[in-house]
């Protein structure tokens, strides 16, 4: 079901445009939306509807579908695939028969990636980390995360996700959209679609990639993208230093006024190219040049983190004063959702320790485990966590033997799709819980598995969303985040 109406309908059958045809076909974005520039108003089109700021396509309906209980996402995205034995679900049995094979009976003659498939032996690995009970729900959680230890009792551990992705690009491209292959619209783009957004002079959908992260696997922007979605809902990375997005500022000799007047006179020229192509990326094209000026005056605010207090960055810890590090990604973040952006994403590399995982694992921690824990902890204090869904998570977990090279002190995880761990924090989910459980190998989900589909779908419902009824028609048949799956995990809902 796709509720935006056939922009198309008074056109004669055949068309009086390739254009024209092609976007009937394909169910475009509709009428151009024209908006007004501070002081440098457009006309709309006759019907047109908002095109970027506004309540989002589930206005047409009754809107939301369920009662939201939380109005926006941030997503610590940690790329790579953290291991859940050293950090989130403790296997004594791991350190008990360290070194000795994985029991055949165990894997299942499941498949293996193609970098430790060829060892002769699968050596099982014990954590070098330790665990203890935390807060009044006595979470078990490791001494590599000292700072998430002190939100345990705001943490909804899922120990139980599963995938089908082996590799790092099918895993990262499968929980950022849906789909192992490229091409569909991400998580955020979704959100932004549906819901609209809640600052028209700021994105509805930011992206946000750590600097001081080990750039062990590659990011890219199909990950943010609108896929068939169209291009308003796209999103927007963040850098650091004074010009966050790439190409806003104005070039030598544009003032704000002349820039003004360039909008305005574009929304002119493309109110004519409506009407005589009736193309759909039109709108997307002037929202988006449109949003680009108001942005000139919102983003270095929303991006100037000087006027926060000591306080706030003791909280986050000193890396947050260096633009782009993971910390400082974390209270930008702050700053964009309490300033109204629905959808944040952070990306952090290099948990992808096939080798030398004591020592990496360690850095990873002391990178992250501080600043993510302090976005909760802030967002409490400020009275957002109720209504802000906070996940962190990878692609998928690792595995409970060794690839390569096995010795007392150091040891490697291959990759692990059949069971993992992340976890959520506020927006309505179950605090200080587990959801699920995993074998006593932590090789296979034991109880309530969660499939990335189903994470969407829980994800959706939190902001409010049926996820079968979110859709998009493309090529003959309507499209959504789950795909043709999911269902919403109850288990995780407070």
């Amino acid at each position: 079901m796709n509720p935006r109406p056939d922009p198309f309908a008074a056109l004669d059958p055949l068309g009086r445009a390739r254009r024209a045809f092609l976007g009937r076909a394909s169910l475009g974005l509709g009428a151009l939306a024209l908006h007004g520039l501070g002081g440098c108003a457009a006309t709309p089109a006759a019907g047109a509807a908002s095109g970027i700021a506004g309540p989002g396509v589930l206005a047409g309906e009754p809107r939301p579908h369920f009662a939201p209980r939380a109005r926006r996402v941030v997503y610590l995205f940690q790329a790579g695939g953290p291991s859940p034995f050293e950090l989130f679900d403790e296997k004594p049995i791991l350190r008990a028969r360290h070194g000795q094979p994985l029991p055949e009976s165990v894997r299942g003659g499941q498949r293996l990636t193609g970098m430790s498939g060829n060892q002769a032996v699968l050596p099982m690995a014990g954590s070098f980390a330790r665990f203890a009970s935390h807060g009044q729900s006595g979470l078990s959680l490791s001494e590599l995360l000292p700072h998430t230890a002190k939100i345990a009792d705001q943490l909804c551990v899922v120990r139980s996700l599963h995938t089908e992705a082996i590799n790092h690009d099918p895993a990262i491209t499968f929980f950022c959209t849906g789909h192992q292959i490229s091409g569909r619209p991400a998580m955020g783009a979704w959100a932004a679609y549906g819901l609209g957004s809640m600052n028209r002079d700021l994105p509805a959908f930011v992206v946000l990639v750590s600097k001081d992260a080990a750039r062990d696997q590659p990011l890219y922007a199909r990950l943010w993208g609108t896929g068939f979605l169209p291009g308003e809902h796209q999103g927007v990375q963040f850098r650091p230093g004074a010009s966050p997005v790439l190409f806003l500022d104005n070039p030598a000799g544009v003032d704000r006024e002349l820039r003004r007047a360039q909008v305005a006179a574009l929304a002119a020229l493309h109110r004519e190219q409506q009407q005589a192509h009736g193309d759909p990326a039109i709108a997307a094209r002037q929202a988006q040049a449109e949003l680009a000026f108001r942005m000139q005056a919102s983003v270095p605010e929303a991006a100037d983190v000087s006027t926060e207090s000591d306080a706030t960055f003791a909280l986050y810890g000193e890396r947050a004063r260096d633009p782009g590090t993971f910390a400082a990604n974390c209270l930008l973040a702050r700053r964009l959702l309490e300033r109204g952006v629905r959808f944040v994403q952070l990306f952090h590399q290099g948990w992808d320790q096939h080798g030398n995982l004591p020592g990496d694992l360690r850095r990873q921690c002391a990178q992250t485990d501080q600043a993510a824990a302090a976005l909760v902890i802030d967002l409490q204090r400020r009275g957002l966590l109720d209504d802000t869904l906070v996940v962190w998570g990878g692609e998928f977990g690792r595995t409970a033997y060794c690839q390569g090279a096995l010795t007392a002190d150091n040891y490697g995880r291959d990759h692990h799709p059949r069971c993992f761990s992340m976890w959520l924090a506020g927006g309505g989910v179950r605090a200080g819980h587990v959801h699920g459980a995993t074998d006593d190998f932590g090789y296979n989900v034991a109880a309530d598995p969660v499939h990335v589909h189903d994470l969407h779908a829980t994800m959706l419902h939190l902001l409010g969303v049926d996820h079968e009824k979110l859709t998009w028609r493309f090529q003959g048949r309507d499209y959504r985040l789950t795909d043709v799956a999911g269902k919403v995990v109850r288990g995780l809902i407070a």
